[in-house]
């Protein structure tokens, strides 16, 4: 039983397979940027203010909290060991092999639903925009349970972002930045525009749903922390950044500035953003559109700004894609490299690209975007999400204990308040979100765990 919970050692020394460094600080913060900035605001929005009403504020603000919390531990534990594998590496080193398994298998949830909710977000933002230009048919932008056949565009998309990761890191994380320079700016006109219009009335009734998870007469689960567990994906593309440890060219100082730098920024964007959004027109009018914000503009009398919104969404909500995929991608070929996937999935290209894995992640996600609803793929990935929050915030305080004089070039400062808080507060998150995704959850858990005794644990020992 000793060697389930038995401790990766992180090697620095050149491997075969290694990736290729080749990103510097400014690559990360527009790569977490990008991650972070996209579906939650752009889309989801919509989802949380129909849970919430105006108080989707709040649940911003809430969800935004408790990710600072758990961007400050990731920092910490990137310097201390800055390797490939994010949240599942750093378990374990940490905590141990079959604590890692559950990471990783958390993170799988995590980052290929994220990929397929943003794709099926684009697609919200881009149908239109096809159907009125070329006829593009309706029933090829939807999934079967919303009465169509297949998400097209959401399919076509992550094809396109898989093959751009292939060709290269760094030149993809340059292209990252530029489209990130755009939605800010498609971000900014919402604002200036929306923003003179606000009218406090539409705040009212402020917390239409209360406070806590319940259930409302409708069946659905609402409320303002119903909503923050829903929208809380909006917020952690910050982790994708810790993936990246092995491609960064001075990772100790690099991957902290990436980390916190990219958070601080995007809390500001969302608050600002959502606060000019339930100001401008009733929540009702919008709550559950696929593209809340130019649907807000539409209302206003602004078609072309919301012309130019929807545009910007389709140039850069890629961006999203791209941290993500490239995270997943990482995450597999970091699995595939301890034995727990199938080694031959840990190869690079002649550039250093992961390029077998990120093809077939991309193949994956794909299906997923083609085929399920936006709201449940949500709600399943900020699970999957949760669980790795809490294992880096108890990463870096078991490491306070254990190693206290370690070195950190990153130190959470707080860290006994910090990590405490992250923890129970995705702890309270997760109980937030509709019972459903709990069960699913449990039930994607359990299989990891068959998976994990069938196949990874022999093949792990054996390359051990």
């Amino acid at each position: 039983m000793a060697d389930l919970f038995r401790k990766k050692v992180v090697d620095t020394t050149p491997q075969a397979n290694a990736l290729a460094r080749t990103l510097s600080w400014p690559h990360l913060v527009a790569l977490g940027v990008g991650a972070i900035v996209g579906t939650g605001i752009l889309t989801l929005i919509g989802v949380g203010a129909g849970l919430a009403g105006p108080s989707v504020i709040l649940s911003f603000a809430i969800a935004g909290a408790i990710c600072a919390c758990a961007a400050l531990a990731y920092a910490e534990m990137a310097t201390m060991i800055p390797a490939s594998g994010s949240a599942y590496t750093y378990s374990y080193v940490v905590l141990g092999e079959l604590i890692a398994w559950i990471i990783g298998w958390s993170l799988i949830l995590e980052y290929s639903l994220v990929v397929s909710t943003v794709a099926v977000g684009w697609s919200g933002y881009a149908a239109p925009l096809l159907q009125s230009a070329f006829g593009f048919p309706e029933a090829l932008a939807k999934s079967p349970e919303l009465g169509g056949i297949v998400n097209v565009p959401a399919v076509f998309i992550i094809g396109v972002v898989a093959l751009l990761l292939s060709a290269g890191t760094k030149e993809s994380a340059t292209l990252n930045a530029v489209l990130v320079v755009v939605k800010i700016v498609a971000l900014a006109v919402f604002v200036a525009v929306a923003l003179p219009t606000f009218d406090a009335a539409n705040l009212h009734p402020f917390m239409p749903y209360g406070f806590p998870k319940a259930l409302s007469a409708d069946g659905v689960e609402r409320g303002v922390m119903a909503a923050a567990a829903i929208i809380f994906f909006a917020f952690y593309g910050f982790d994708a950044i810790s993936t990246a440890a092995e491609e960064t060219k001075n990772p100790g100082r690099d991957l902290a500035i990436g980390i916190v730098g990219s958070m601080v920024a995007c809390v500001a964007i969302y608050i600002l953003v959502a606060v000019t959004a339930v100001g401008a027109i009733g929540f009702a009018r919008f709550a559950g559109s696929a593209e809340p914000l130019a649907l807000i503009l539409r209302e206003l009398g602004h078609p072309k700004v919301a012309v130019f919104l929807g545009a910007s969404a389709v140039i850069a909500l890629p961006t999203v894609l791209l941290a993500f995929l490239f995270g997943q991608s990482r995450i597999f070929f970091t699995m595939a490299r301890d034995g727990l996937l199938p080694p031959s999935l840990a190869t690079v290209s002649k550039r250093g690209a992961p390029v077998r894995i990120t093809l077939v992640t991309a193949a994956i996600v794909a299906v997923l975007a083609g085929f399920l609803p936006l709201g449940e793929i949500a709600a399943l990935a900020n699970a999957g999400t949760l669980a790795a929050f809490v294992a880096v915030c108890t990463c870096m305080l078991v490491m306070r204990r254990r190693a206290p004089d370690a070195p950190r070039t990153f130190r959470t400062p707080a860290a006994w308040v910090v990590g405490p808080a992250g923890i129970l507060g995705c702890l309270y998150l997760f109980l937030s979100l509709p019972l459903r995704t709990e069960l699913y959850f449990l039930a994607w858990n359990l299989a990891g765990l068959i998976l994990y005794f069938a196949y990874a644990r022999p093949r792990a020992l054996a390359i051990g």
